[in-house]
């Protein structure tokens, strides 16, 4: 192949990585930071004690962080068919990439929140704060450098998901890799769809570590 063949390729595969990360990125930061909230408030320690609601979360959250991706985007392929009719292309990976990205991001989002200094939340109780007010105006606010961390984290992590759902028909840079780098032998599609994927990671990499420098200097 040229590299005038190449690049249309290249353009539209970085395009449907780019899409399903993105996507997938949205519902990740929706529900894992309220499943990371609700591991904090309902701990032993926490505002809302709860443990078996704790204890379920908690299992649930190790369920879905102890399976490798491939297998847990196989296992759900009926729940992906129900959420996205079917469970052929970019769009539909998307279910398998948030589902997985899920429980990763919320015990980032956990880890982060027990940074947060006890005194703070103890003077924002003492001052009247409601249980809304304390999460949103000072867990969640003193907690975004980690946040911001976490999220990052947990984007590059969906950028090699899907890389490997890509190598099922998900498309996207995976998908040209195995299809024309791997199987058709074109050396310079595989290299180019490295180079490519190194360079998503480094901007997304950069781009957190600047956000949580200027929180952390708020």
């Amino acid at each position: 192949m040229t590299w005038d063949e190449i690049w249309p390729l290249l353009w539209k595969a970085t395009g449907e990585t780019v899409y399903m990360t993105g996507v997938a990125a949205l519902f990740t930061v929706v529900f894992g930071l309220a499943i990371g909230v609700l591991l904090i408030l309902t701990d032993a320690g926490g505002l809302r004690p709860a443990r078996p609601v704790n204890k379920v979360l908690g299992a649930v959250v190790n369920v879905g962080r102890s399976l490798p991706f491939l297998i847990l985007m196989v296992a759900i392929i009926p729940f992906t068919k129900l959420v996205a009719g079917t469970s052929y292309g970019n769009s539909a990976a998307i279910v398998p990439l948030t589902v997985g990205a899920i429980p990763f991001y919320a015990r980032l989002v956990e880890a982060a929140l027990r940074e947060v200094d006890p005194g703070v939340i103890a003077a924002a109780r003492a001052m009247g704060a409601s249980l809304r007010e304390i999460v949103v105006k000072v867990l969640l606010r003193e907690a975004r450098p980690g946040l911001v961390s976490g999220l990052t984290v947990t984007v590059i992590a969906l950028v090699g998901y899907t890389a490997m759902a890509g190598t099922v028909g998900a498309g996207g840079l995976g998908y040209l890799a195995i299809s024309y780098g791997y199987e058709r032998f074109e050396t310079k599609v595989m290299i180019a769809t490295v180079v490519v994927l190194i360079a998503l990671v480094q901007l997304v990499q950069m781009a957190g570590d600047v956000a949580a420098r200027r929180l952390g200097h708020r």
